[in-house]
């Protein structure tokens, strides 16, 4: 299991699994609650480069990340290690 600690949005920890590239068992905690759920639904399976691609750079509010960006930068740290 892979813990991150998002950063400048609601979302408090991101907690996922990588087997065989693919992502699975991703939990957020705090966040809107329904968004994150789908989302977490829509990359179960994917791959890791994938799941990048798709979700990097995606903005909430005035900000300039989102729950889903700092999932991908999460994903982007666990392919570093």
């Amino acid at each position: 299991m892979v813990y991150y600690m998002p950063r400048s949005v609601c979302s408090k920890k991101v907690t996922f699994s990588i087997e065989n590239n693919k992502i699975k068992d991703v939990k957020f905690e705090q966040g809107c609650s329904g968004s994150l759920q789908a989302i977490s639904k829509l990359i179960e399976g994917m791959t890791v480069e994938d799941a990048i691609k798709m979700l990097k750079g995606i903005r909430c509010r005035n900000r300039n990340t989102s729950c889903p960006d700092q999932l991908a930068k999460a994903l982007e740290q666990y392919l570093e290690k």
